[in-house]
């Protein structure tokens, strides 16, 4: 009977804890002098099979998301990866076993959304990638492009995604990490995690780590 009680009272606490705020994450500034040349990051770009649970560094995971989507064009505010009509109109969420986040690439941080290792919900079925220490998810909010067509919106909200997600690519390439781009998630369940508006879609994703060795 204390065991039964003990695992109600640390699921209710887990459950509560799930919805709570985490504290943002200040990141690193970008390493501008790491990786491979562009040439041999292409010629190691795979799409990989499993990943270790060792933790990415907080150096990595700066450089990571900064390649992934961030500014590098101050005087302009734009970024990485460009988007139809600069309508910038991905988001990169980043799910640890801390909690979920959001990339401000403004302040060049992460933004507390919610406590909680949710990180099954991006390897869905896939199970062998839910040991992976990172999990970015790339959603498009369509409301930043002009017009009134959804259905070309959407399309061009894919488009950006994926251009986003070769970034990720390119960058674990480079730099001894490793990646796969992915479609599958439980996407009603991130819709709800990360408090997305009916104009948000969660287009792609890509768990993020060191090489399984």
């Amino acid at each position: 009977m204390k065991g039964i009680t003990l695992f109600a009272m640390l699921t209710l606490i887990t459950g509560f804890l799930a919805g709570q705020p985490v504290q943002d994450i200040k990141l690193n500034t970008p390493d501008m002098e790491r990786g491979l040349t562009i040439m041999k990051a292409f010629e190691k770009r795979a799409s990989a099979t499993s990943f270790s649970s060792r933790e990415l560094s907080l150096q990595d995971l700066s450089d990571l998301l900064w390649a992934s989507n961030g500014i590098n064009r101050p005087e302009s505010g734009k970024r990485t990866a460009p988007t139809a009509v600069n309508a910038q109109d991905v988001d990169i969420y980043v799910l640890l076993r801390s909690g979920a986040y959001l990339y401000d690439h403004k302040a060049h941080s992460l933004k507390g959304i919610a406590a909680g290792d949710n990180r099954k919900m991006v390897s869905d079925r896939q199970t062998t990638f839910a040991n992976a220490p990172v999990m970015l998810v790339l959603v498009s909010d369509i409301s930043r492009f002009r017009g009134d067509d959804n259905t070309r919106k959407l399309s061009w909200a894919a488009m950006d995604a994926g251009i986003v997600s070769q970034n990720v690519s390119l960058f674990c390439a480079g730099t001894g990490l490793v990646t796969r781009p992915r479609a599958s998630m439980d996407t009603e369940g991130l819709k709800k995690l990360l408090s997305l508006t009916e104009t948000q879609y969660p287009m792609l994703n890509n768990p993020v780590g060191y090489p399984n060795e």
